[in-house]
């Protein structure tokens, strides 16, 4: 299997290197220098916070500087993926996330960690939340570490729901929750629902894919026959697309996470089922307009309950760093119980970063602050489980995406043609039907392969 792994990635990075290459130049670039630690990192908020107290760890390791390159997610993706597949070498440390970590490990591109972190005093690698300490090893060893971790839940503005005489259940179906949309829903002024609709196997399936599941349906059968353009698939579609479309957010074919954040934030959506990581967005006095008035509850369910997505963005070192030491003292800083008390104590206990660690939960203040999602956001971790994704039997693991290699770009086409759905360029029969003969392809290949 092992070649697998390997033929699969790389090929995957021959692809996206020809795509990162078009795009050397986006992103951030700071500090450092030629002998410095390289860090490749994506852009969103928590990390930004990251580089902006980073000068704190270089003044408490003067022989250290930092370099940090800061990317969107999809061009991190691209540009990592391309560097570790081919061993270019250009970063010492990477951000990545448990769906790469296990599959790299295993073709022996990243740096083994848990010696470093048994050697690190206070560093507490079974503070790790433990679902998520799984999904970053591979064969007992831990592979990255992270830095904050998810799941998903329902996101919605009490005082609206209570407004119009309606009572959010405490484990939501998705038929209630269609039906409070279609009574929040203001054309014009205010959407009853935001969901992701942006092509990407990042993006509109994160969420899809866990309406797939809970619907009954599946990516492939025991034996690898697709199973795209099943009827439960396909009603698990139809109903995502049709609520988007009729009660959602204008634009939805382009609204990603970000996108979504800003809706729900400024006031202009109801509703919105997504990361449990949003909360910094949300519940921020700074920027935010809803802080106090959202509501949180689990990933809205149909057959299978528990549904919740599991997903984090973890710190690795690739085996080509040639500043492996180095790397792992500003990995450990980032990843570590005081980095998280800092974030807390300078920025604020609404932008800690959430769900790595357990001890999280326990500081007093973060307990006060997180009070309404603190709870929720733990429970949808310790409850995912991506070896039991769906209600029947599947052969692969993960819960919004398969841990295959051949996913990244089977997800993106698969993606690309849900989008289409959203936009109303196609149905979602004729957009399960191209999406089902991607996925045979990547079926037959495991079925030869037995």
């Amino acid at each position: 299997m092992k070649s697998r792994w390997r033929s699969g990635l790389t090929a995957i990075a021959a692809v996206v290197s020809l795509t990162a290459a078009g795009c050397a130049g986006a992103g951030s670039f700071t500090s450092g220098g030629g002998d410095a630690v390289t860090i490749a990192i994506v852009s969103n908020s928590q990390m930004q916070d990251a580089i902006k107290l980073s000068p704190e760890f270089e003044k408490d390791n003067p022989g250290i500087k930092l370099k940090f390159v800061s990317l969107s997610e999809n061009e991190a993706r691209a540009k990592i993926t391309a560097s570790v597949a081919t061993g270019g070498g250009e970063f010492d440390v990477v951000m990545i996330s448990n769906y790469e970590t296990p599959q790299w490990a295993e073709n022996g591109w990243l740096t083994n960690l848990s010696d470093y972190m048994k050697k690190t005093p206070g560093y507490d690698e079974q503070d790790f939340i433990p679902s998520l300490q799984k999904s970053l090893s591979y064969q007992g060893s831990m592979y990255s570490v992270p830095f904050y971790g998810e799941s998903s839940f329902l996101m919605y503005r009490k005082d609206l729901v209570e407004a119009a005489g309606m009572q959010m259940p405490p484990n939501p179906t998705w038929e209630q929750v269609r039906d409070i949309a279609v009574k929040l829903d203001k054309p014009g002024t205010q959407s009853g629902i935001c969901l992701r609709g942006k092509p990407g196997w990042g993006e509109v399936l994160a969420p899809l894919d866990t309406v797939i599941n809970t619907f009954g349906g599946r990516w492939f059968d025991e034996n690898w026959n697709a199973e795209l353009n099943s009827p439960e698939t396909e009603k698990a579609v139809q109903f995502y697309v049709d609520l988007v479309r009729q009660h959602g957010e204008p634009g939805a074919a382009t609204s990603g996470f970000s996108e979504c954040a800003t809706q729900l934030s400024q006031g202009n959506t109801a509703m919105w089922y997504d990361s449990t990581a949003a909360v910094s967005v949300l519940e921020d006095p700074t920027s935010s307009k809803v802080v106090g008035k959202i509501g949180y509850v689990p990933a809205p369910v149909e057959t299978k309950q528990d549904v919740g997505w599991l997903y984090t963005w973890a710190l690795g070192i690739p085996k080509t760093s040639t500043k492996p030491d180095a790397a792992w003292k500003f990995v450990s800083w980032m990843t570590n119980k005081e980095y998280i008390e800092k974030v807390g104590k300078e920025l604020g206990w609404e932008r800690v970063p959430p769900g790595s660690r357990l001890s999280t939960y326990e500081i007093p203040e973060y307990k006060k602050a997180a009070a309404a999602y603190g709870p929720p956001t733990l429970s949808a971790m310790e409850k995912a489980d991506p070896e039991k994704p769906t209600v029947k039997p599947v052969p692969y693991t993960g819960i919004q995406f398969l841990t295959i290699p051949e996913f990244q770009d089977l997800g993106t086409r698969v993606s690309q043609q849900i989008s289409a759905a959203v936009a109303g360029r196609i149905s979602v029969h004729d957009a399960l039907e191209q999406a089902q003969q991607y996925a045979e392809v990547v079926g037959k290949t495991y079925q030869e392969a037995k």
